[in-house]
């Protein structure tokens, strides 16, 4: 009997990501940070800006972050489709700094919807705590 599930990510240039022994996966769902377990209740869920964790087996963690996207969970396999995704322990500083420059440039835009400026607020706000790091 298997120990984890099976998890694929996939942005608009190829696939992100497949492993086939996670244990756990914490996405930034806009109903909140929420845990995926080998069988969880099938799922489909939206994205918003944040950290999504993947843990495999014996504690090995990576994580990466994500702009946007849609996660579905079913017969314990987790499919990520995101249109921006990378590892944040080999992104290039300059462009997490480009990145916020542009999101706090683009919320003081005055016609901004409310859900646009709740997401560029999530946005600059992971990407500060990343360039702390």
């Amino acid at each position: 009997m298997s120990e984890g599930f099976k998890l694929e990510i996939v942005n608009p240039e190829k696939s992100f990501l497949s492993k086939e022994m996670v244990s756990e996966v914490v996405v930034p769902a806009f109903e909140g940070d929420m845990g995926i377990l080998k069988d969880h209740i099938s799922i489909i869920s939206f994205l918003k800006p944040g950290l999504l964790r993947v843990i495999e087996s014996g504690s090995n963690e990576e994580t990466y972050y994500v702009e946007d996207g849609i996660i579905e969970f079913k017969d314990n396999c987790l499919s990520i489709l995101t249109s921006n995704i990378f590892d944040i322990k080999k992104v290039d500083k300059n462009i997490v700094s480009e990145a916020l420059s542009k999101a706090e440039k683009d919320i003081q835009n005055s016609n901004i919807s409310d859900q646009n400026k709740y997401l560029l607020d999530q946005k600059i706000e992971v990407l500060k705590s990343l360039n702390l790091n």
